[in-house]
């Protein structure tokens, strides 16, 4: 029923724009309620072969949506703590490896939003400065199923992340400022990120590796044992740990920590050991980037001296790594595919699938089917390692323009912020992090399918608040000697 996904999928997505740029409640619910018919019509499109799993989905979604719902109005955070919870767990399902306990939440979080704006609720572009580039972005991916090369991923990437995760952005951004709260999620962030940790020490210690086999097979062969956590990619792994230390960092240069500061410092060192056994070099490169950030924000011009001698540091190792050098003085395809583990090869054929549909690109999960024709390779071969390429090859030059605008409308919202006496560290921080995962995405492709990105950008909206008419107003001679307020309670 692939004509079926080709009618759902822009449904979905054209709902979802809807709900985060339109200004009145009724514009909002019927946004929301066609981003719901959208969802059932895209499960509706797969095969019959897995009408089980979508009929246990259909009876789970009806039993969990309202109670969750009602978890989450008596206790709203209850939708952050679970995001986070639940980032690195991923199920079997649809012959994927999806993260269906987000699922879940973001069902939760979509049935407690339509009841807040039955009820009333004014509150309209959660998003701040990145809802229209967001919800331009979604419509456009959206509208590519129509020329998609591969409908079967298309329809999958919009169910597994485009649009729970969108939700889960909404809803998080929506939570009332509670600063208790924050400090709650943070602790919540250190203690898995530190599970994790003693699991890669584990894992370092036995040479045994979880779930993944091919990187079992990986380490036999190779020099360095990489571990990978409870986490399917020592990438993966090694991203989870850059966002826990980014926070980490943030709060002892920005907070007053006292004893506390050294706990936190303890833990720096701790995390920083378990990114070490992951070797995974995206992950350094987004710490190191980070780090130059709060460098920047804390020391201002003086951060460049830091930057000149890490510059001169990077350099001694590149010099001193015998096989990129070769890459690099022969430019030589096959020596720098060989020094980068085959990512030159990816971005090289992804550019020149992008030249070739320079405008519409292939259509939203084309991109693999596109490198498998082109480069004559298995599927399995030919999945991107750089978010940029990708949207350029799938999405053309309009989706790179919307990708690019709205990381830049993201990153300057958390800008703005950075010096408030409230919002300030969550700013910063959040900020960073999403930093960290655009500098990860150019060597690992996962900007979108992170369900942390989409966390970030609903904490970088929350410490970023906007005036919100949450009530009719008054007539002129009953306001006119009251002040003004910066914003209205969440």
């Amino acid at each position: 029923m692939i004509g079926l996904a080709e009618i759902a999928g822009p449904i979905a997505c054209l709902g979802l724009a809807v709900l985060l740029v339109a200004r009145t409640r009724r514009n909002r619910i019927a946004g929301l309620a066609y981003a719901g018919v959208g969802t059932v019509l895209l499960v509706a499109s797969f095969s019959p072969a897995s009408a089980w799993e979508l009929a246990a989905a259909v009876c789970g979604a009806l039993l969990l949506g309202p109670l969750l719902a009602w978890l989450f109005r008596r206790e709203p955070w209850l939708v952050a703590f679970a995001t986070l919870a639940f980032i690195p767990f991923r199920v079997h399902f649809l012959h994927h490896q999806l993260l269906v306990p987000l699922y879940a939440v973001a069902l939760g979080a979509a049935g407690l939003l339509l009841w807040q704006l039955v009820e009333g609720d004014g509150r309209t572009r959660e998003l701040g400065i990145a809802s229209w580039p967001l919800a331009l972005y979604l419509g456009w991916i959206g509208i590519s199923l129509e020329w998609s090369v591969d409908i079967h991923m298309a329809a999958i990437d919009l169910l597994a992340f485009y649009i729970p995760l969108t939700i889960l952005a909404v809803s998080i951004a929506r939570l009332p400022w509670q600063p208790s709260r924050v400090r709650i999620l943070y602790c919540e962030l250190v203690a898995m990120a530190l599970v994790f940790v003693v699991v890669g020490f584990y894992q370092y210690e036995t040479r045994n590796i979880f779930q993944n086999s091919k990187l079992q097979i990986s380490n036999t062969y190779s020099a360095l044992f990489r571990v990978n956590s409870v986490f399917w990619d020592p990438s993966i792994y090694g991203r989870f740990l850059v966002i826990a230390l980014i926070a980490t960092v943030v709060l002892i240069v920005r907070g007053r920590l006292g004893r506390l500061g050294i706990a936190a410092l303890v833990f720096a060192a701790v995390a920083w050991l378990g990114l070490l056994v992951s070797f995974s070099q995206s992950s350094f490169a987004a710490l190191l980037v980070a780090v130059f950030g709060v460098a920047a924000v804390v020391w201002r011009w003086r951060s460049l001296l830091a930057l000149a001698a890490a510059l001169v540091v990077l350099g001694g190792l590149a010099a001193a790594q015998p096989t990129l050098m070769h890459a690099l003085r022969h430019h030589t395809t096959g020596g720098l595919n060989s020094a980068t583990h085959g990512r030159a090869s990816l971005i090289a054929n992804g550019i020149r699938i992008a030249k070739a549909h320079p405008a519409i690109g292939v259509g939203l999960g084309g991109f693999e089917h596109a490198y498998s024709k082109r480069t004559h390779r298995t599927p399995r071969k030919s999945a991107s390692h750089n978010t940029p390429v990708t949207v350029a090859a799938e999405q053309g030059g309009i989706g790179l323009v919307l990708y690019f605008w709205l990381v830049g409308a993201l990153l300057l919202a958390a800008y703005r912020r950075i010096e408030h006496p409230v919002f300030g560290r969550l700013a910063l921080a959040a900020g960073l992090g999403l930093v960290a995962i655009f500098v990860h995405s150019l060597a690992y492709n996962d900007f979108f399918e992170d369900p942390t990105t989409w966390g970030l950008i609903g904490l970088v909206a929350l410490a970023a608040p906007r005036r919100v008419r949450a009530r009719p107003p008054r007539p002129v001679e009953e306001t006119a000697d009251e002040p003004v307020p910066e914003m209205i309670a969440q």
